[in-house]
């Protein structure tokens, strides 16, 4: 069966994640399609990244709090559980082997991507809750795949919304197994006690995760809403040390971050190889486009769809432009960017040690921390995607979460390298669907999100854009 999928997904991937070489640099097909959605965006809801990001902070604070709207958890607690998702390993490790690959320009290049991230995540999400199905007693359904039904529907488009949302669904299902989680946080623990037992550890995760994933999706986000701070504080605290532990260098490493940016005989093919890497890995790390966030967001509780865009425009800010780029700066500062002995975790590892003693200790417990959130991310969204598919109801609800904690219990013990794969196939195959949808619902995405600000603007007393001054 898994051999059959695997087939099926290969096959349209093959396609998806083709490349093609410009100036001798070898790009990604899946990078070039996310990347041009998120230039589009910006665009398109004319920067919302610099207009909503008050608005979004200001949400978050309570501003525009609304007990009696529709959801299930507040914006915060959305927020949280998309974070949980998206902070991740490559956070720590993949910032290392794109600067490994690209030298320290990378980052650059990877924060500017970051930023253009932000509006492509608020455009799916505020078409999330525009098109989210209201259920009785204020609860809610949501995600790329509601949209695409009901958008599409509402356009004259039912029968491709159809195909799309389905499709969609199908590919969350596969991209969100979390077993590469699960392996990757037995390796670090393993690492730092000594102790292999893949197994236990494997059937341990499985069992934390199912005390969070068989409560509702209130209790996720209570859950959510207190780990998610605090393993990012805790990892953005640690690389803050470093760097006040290696103040002097900081002027420097900026200078050479720039410099390597815009070098013309920079490594990995000059300034377009440069920025193709860290376009990749902001790409990857952000997820904006691929729509699993979505799910998380539209359960927020607001009566205004485009306040949650605003919020979850927040998300790609702290996992990409704050996390990964002080993970970078750490790995300048220290010099380890440049020991090729070095990769991945151990890279991140070392630097921090240069100033923590028990830097290998602590990371471990922090890729632990993002694994298990991530997972549990994964899980409440691989539940919706298959109730999408199967049908609402609470017995298959709790059958579907029970499997896939069940599988969770492998990802430390077996060599699941052939899954890996239809699971990493099937977590970018999701940009398709959702990206198109993006496109065929712009009209309609602008009109919401010019309406919002106009709102606020005139809540708060201000003119207009094109309003004379008062």
């Amino acid at each position: 069966m898994i051999a059959t999928l695997a087939s099926l997904i290969d096959a349209l991937a093959a396609a998806v994640f083709a490349s093609v070489r410009v100036a001798g640099v070898e790009i990604q097909l899946i990078v070039l399609w996310l990347a041009a959605a998120m230039v589009f965006a910006t665009v398109w809801l004319g920067v919302p990244q610099v207009r909503g990001f008050g608005l979004g902070w200001r949400a978050l604070a309570g501003r525009f709090r609304d007990p009696a709207a529709p959801g299930g958890i507040s914006q915060v607690e959305a927020l949280a559980t998309a974070l949980a998702s998206t902070v991740g390993l490559g956070n720590i490790a993949g910032v290392a082997v794109a600067v490994a690959l690209g030298g320290p320009g990378a980052i650059l290049w990877m924060l500017v991507i970051g930023v253009f991230a932000m509006a492509l995540k608020c455009a799916e999400v505020t078409l999330g809750l525009m098109y989210r199905e209201q259920l009785p007693f204020g609860a809610v359904r949501g995600g790329p795949a509601v949209t695409l039904e009901r958008g599409l529907a509402a356009r004259g488009l039912g029968p491709l919304g159809q195909v799309l949302g389905k499709a969609h669904a199908f590919f969350m299902i596969f991209g969100c197994l979390s077993l590469v989680q699960v392996n990757q946080a037995h390796v670090q623990v393993a690492a730092v006690t000594g102790i292999e037992a893949p197994l236990a550890f494997g059937v341990g995760f499985a069992l934390l995760c199912a005390l969070v994933l068989l409560g509702s999706v209130s209790w996720i986000g209570r859950v959510t809403g207190r780990l998610v701070p605090a393993m990012c504080l805790l990892y953005v605290g640690a690389c803050l040390v470093v760097l006040a532990g290696h103040v002097e260098a900081i002027p420097g490493a900026l200078l050479l971050i720039v410099r390597d940016a815009l070098a013309p005989q920079a490594a990995a093919g000059g300034i377009l190889g440069v920025f193709v890497i860290g376009m990749r890995r902001a790409v990857y790390s952000s997820e904006a486009g691929i729509g699993t966030a979505v799910v998380a967001h539209a359960q927020a509780r607001t009566r205004e769809p485009a306040s949650e865009g605003m919020v979850a425009l927040i998300e790609p800010f702290i996992d990409t432009v704050v996390i990964c780029t002080l993970t970078g700066l750490t790995l300048v500062v220290t010099g380890m960017w440049a020991d090729r002995s070095l990769e991945g975790v151990a890279m991140t590892s070392a630097a921090l040690e240069t100033v923590i003693p028990f830097a290998p200790q602590l990371l471990a417990l922090v890729v632990f921390l993002f694994a298990y959130s991530t997972a549990l991310g994964n899980g409440f969204y691989a539940t919706q995607a298959f109730q999408h598919l199967a049908g609402h109801g609470r017995r298959r609800a709790l059958a579907f979460k029970l499997v896939f904690c069940a599988q969770l219990s492998l990802g430390a013990a077996l060599d699941l390298g052939r899954l890996f794969d239809l699971v990493d196939s099937a977590f970018f195959l999701m940009a398709l669907p959702n990206v198109i949808g993006l496109y065929l619902l712009a009209g309609p995405l602008r009109r919401e999100t010019e309406g919002y600000f106009a709102r606020q603007r005139k809540a708060a007393g201000r003119p207009g854009r094109h309003s004379p001054a008062a």
